[in-house]
């Protein structure tokens, strides 16, 4: 099965009609945006137990996108730790709404190495050291975190995302290579890796990647990008959309979220396509 979904779930007054929406629209998957900051509180259980019960009605598998500003390797201790703060929030506040995954970009590469917890740069490091030191640096901080999952009892999946410009953390080997080494679940956003290859990445060798994987969750939309990768999302295309699906797995259970500047509308436009080709 695959879902469809758009990034946005509104305000909290918004919510429910929102999601009466999408299920009109027929679709079954909504990733709510906290990347600005968790909107929906704790304290708010009201409302999250009517989100989540919405949800559960209309068979809606939602999601959270954590906060933009995430720095897993940072070189100041303080900000990995205020990292770690947000990422849990969104754990938590997800938890309680049903949200069975926190999608988040997991960090920059940086030349520096960790001396006894804390980061200090080195200028001596080549590129190749420097982006193992940053991935054995993410790799500790998300093993400390699902190790927080583990012992607050919670479900929510850690899935730390493709990313789409090459001076952020996240190709999508190294992304793969995160979950196989800690256990994490993980976002592949196809239209970053589009971006990150300047355009030369196809959509057939990313899904191959994923064979293995009985699950997914996935973004897709527009983008536009140069050498150096991303620069916004886009309307998505359809005829980028139409060589997606062609590739995309039919066995698997698969979550395709949709961040064009018309999430909803694109949102609709996906499914459409995919019960046309189907």
């Amino acid at each position: 099965m695959i879902r469809f979904g758009p990034a946005g779930l509104g305000g909290v007054k918004e919510a429910i009609s929102n999601l009466e929406l999408y299920h009109k629209l027929g679709l079954k998957a909504c990733e709510i945006a906290f990347t600005y900051g968790a909107y929906i509180k704790e304290s708010q259980k009201k409302e999250i137990e009517e989100i989540r019960k919405t949800a559960e009605k209309f068979d809606i598998k939602l999601s959270i996108h954590a906060h933009y500003w995430i720095n897993l390797n940072s070189a100041e201790k303080k900000k990995i730790e205020e990292s770690k703060k947000r990422i849990l929030q969104c754990c938590r506040v997800g938890e309680l709404l049903g949200a069975y995954a926190v999608v988040f970009h997991a960090g920059y590469y940086s030349k520096h190495k960790v001396t006894k917890g804390i980061p200090k740069y080195t200028e001596k490091n080549t590129d190749d050291n420097w982006k193992e030191e940053s991935f054995q640096n993410i790799k500790r901080e998300i093993l400390e975190l699902m190790g927080e999952i583990k012992k607050n009892k919670w479900k929510i999946k850690l899935a730390p995302e493709t990313t789409g410009k090459n001076s952020v953390f996240g190709d999508q080997d190294e992304i793969l290579r995160l979950s196989s080494e800690t256990g994490c679940f993980f976002c592949t956003d196809f239209s970053h890796l589009l971006a990150r290859s300047n355009g030369k990445a196809e959509y057939k060798e990313m899904v191959k990647k994923l064979v293995d994987f009985k699950e997914l969750h996935c973004h897709f939309s527009g983008i536009e990008y140069n050498e150096k990768g991303e620069r916004r999302h886009l309307i998505t295309p359809i005829e980028e959309l139409r060589k997606l699906l062609a590739v995309i797995p039919k066995n698997k259970e698969i979550v395709i979220i949709n961040e064009s500047p018309q999430p909803v509308e694109d949102s609709e436009k996906m499914l459409k396509t995919w019960e046309k080709l189907s």
